[in-house]
């Protein structure tokens, strides 16, 4: 089964816009896994311009009272420095609320969204201190990746436990020709299949997220390997038309059947 973590980083974006505490973050995270999602995802950035710091700590509580066999997956930028504005830094935000995983992102934080992922073996001397120091807090590790083979390559020296494939360029592709084909590029299913496949061999775990959705996941989800994918943006999307509880429905079957 590939397990869906529903990234709510929208929903605290459209409660920011406003003010106030609508919509709940906590209520729509608990319907998403009343719903059958597998997790929840946060993003917190140093700009708190979606997921809060003080979101971080109340959505893990909840998460361990209401829904204890539920995945809590933090992402975000371990270099990010903490700030006067109310950021602690990612390993801060970890230790406050022991999430099950962490996703290392190299975003910057000029940047709309994530768009790349670590240079590796580039920065492995950086990134490997740190997966050893999460790893002490109790929470897997992943890192966010292109399918790049000599990056993927480095990934297991590093000590992360998994890889999540950035698939914002096979996403683009898909949406360009309806079914990326013809000979290997960034954005090619054949290439997202063979880093799969590579991370496999080397005993890492495989996970997906950017831009997936309900169209272009049909062939993603015939990645060797695949454990789970993040989505937010396109869920959020699809949910104003269909509603949130079966929009959850919905791309849980088209991952499962």
């Amino acid at each position: 089964m590939i397990a869906l973590s529903v990234n709510i980083n929208k929903i605290a974006l459209l409660r920011n816009s406003r003010g106030g505490l609508r919509p709940g973050l906590l209520d729509l995270a608990a319907m998403a896994l009343a719903a059958g999602a597998h997790g929840i995802t946060v993003h917190p950035r140093p700009d708190q311009r979606h997921i809060r710091a003080d979101d971080v700590p109340a959505l893990a509580a909840m998460l361990r009272s209401e829904f204890p066999g539920a995945e809590f997956n933090i992402e975000g930028n371990p270099f990010a420095p903490a700030n006067a504005g109310g950021y602690p830094g990612l390993e801060a935000l970890v230790e406050a609320s022991r999430p099950d995983q962490v996703t290392l992102v190299p975003d910057s934080d000029d940047q709309l969204t994530s768009d790349h992922g670590w240079d590796l073996p580039a920065q492995s001397d950086r990134v490997r201190p740190l997966v050893e120091r999460l790893h002490a807090l109790g929470a897997r590790v992943s890192l966010f990746m292109d399918p790049d083979p000599v990056a993927i390559a480095a990934v297991a020296a590093t000590g992360a436990d998994r890889i999540e494939l950035y698939t914002g360029p096979f996403a683009e592709a898909f949406a360009s020709d309806g079914h990326e084909q013809g000979p290997i590029s960034s954005g090619s299913l054949e290439a997202f299949t063979l880093a799969a496949r590579q991370a496999v061999q080397l005993g890492l775990g495989v996970n997906a997220g950017h831009d997936l959705d309900l169209d272009n996941l049909v062939s993603l989800r015939s990645l060797p390997g695949l454990a789970e994918v993040s989505i937010g943006h396109a869920l959020v999307a699809d949910a104003l038309e269909l509603g949130w509880f079966g929009t959850v429905r919905r791309y849980l079957k088209v991952l499962n059947g």
